[in-house]
């Protein structure tokens, strides 16, 4: 494997690698790093993604990779980035097990990590029957018992919203509630203080919530809302700023406060969908090659 490239995108999912198919199809000498952690990788089935929905995200994932890998300018490489150092048009990028690697620009596409509520089960259901989504999810448990943990000012909102796919809806604030209990109410949907003691399951598929007090409610899914975090230290390293959300700044060409440093998919924003991966990824890639040809005309003149 050869030492130096034009453009290294850490990051090998589904932002990762349509980044990198717009890098390949502009003949640019591009590295992508993945370690094999996607975070859907615990989800069945992805679905909003034209031609592929309901298919499974690693099927997606795999497709992808023997696509991009077409391209020859193209390298795909099974490790982790554990350091970046320089600025724009001689950075290095160090891996956990393959030594280091010089660029021209860096495209981050790392995601963000879910920090889950400290509750058995919680971590088992993830991705098949605890949810975030229901544009990703909702379709398939319409109409079912289903629940919302959340206690917080957006919760009217996402009770009204989730009354779209089911009217048995129950609301779990753990806790005494922090909303105004006659809102929940007007909207016909049940609310539970009582703490939550477990999560009951086979296999990830809910069966019911067990609470603190030994009762049981019957439930088919479980919304909740999970702290979202960056998935990778080296964009903050690097001096890239963050929005108020916790996703990496970028502007319109999607690029970071760095010069030479761009970002794409879900470590750029919260509305984390397999199509908005891709068309951001894209978008990054174009993005890139514009900026070496720009730094290929400055060098000539």
């Amino acid at each position: 494997m050869q030492q130096s490239y034009e453009v290294i995108i850490i990051g090998g999912s589904y932002a990762g690698l349509s980044a990198a198919l717009a890098l390949g199809r502009s003949l640019r000498r591009t590295l992508v790093i993945d370690a094999g952690d996607p975070c859907n990788k615990s989800a069945p089935a992805s679905h909003n993604f034209l031609t592929h929905d309901g298919a499974a995200p690693a099927e997606i994932g795999r497709m992808a990779r023997e696509e991009v890998l077409q391209y020859k300018t193209v390298a795909f490489l099974e490790d982790s980035a554990s350091a970046i150092s320089g600025a724009d048009g001689d950075f290095r990028v160090s891996t956990h097990a393959n030594g280091s690697f010089q660029t021209k620009k860096v495209v981050f596409a790392t995601g963000l990590h879910d920090e889950l509520p400290d509750i058995p089960g919680v971590r088992e259901c993830w991705g098949k029957s605890v949810i975030h989504c229901p544009y990703c999810h909702g379709y398939e448990v319409r109409h079912q018992p289903t629940g919302i943990l959340m206690n917080s000012e957006h919760t009217l909102q996402m009770v009204n919203l989730i009354r779209n796919w089911t009217e048995q809806l129950t609301l779990f604030t753990n806790g005494p509630a922090t909303i105004d209990r006659d809102k929940v109410a007007a909207t016909g949907t049940r609310l539970v203080e009582q703490p939550i003691d477990h999560l009951l399951h086979d296999a990830g598929q809910l069966r019911g919530i067990c609470l603190t007090d030994g009762s049981e409610v019957d439930l088919r899914a479980l919304y909740l809302h999970p702290v979202l975090t960056q998935k990778c230290p080296l964009p903050a390293a690097m001096g890239c700023e963050l929005a108020d959300n916790g996703t990496l700044w970028v502007d319109e060409f999607s690029m970071t406060t760095v010069p030479g440093i761009y970002a794409a998919g879900d470590c750029t924003t919260h509305m984390r969908a397999v199509s908005y991966a891709t068309g951001g990824g894209t978008l990054a890639g174009a993005m890139v090659n514009h900026g070496l040809v720009i730094d290929q005309s400055a060098a000539r003149a």
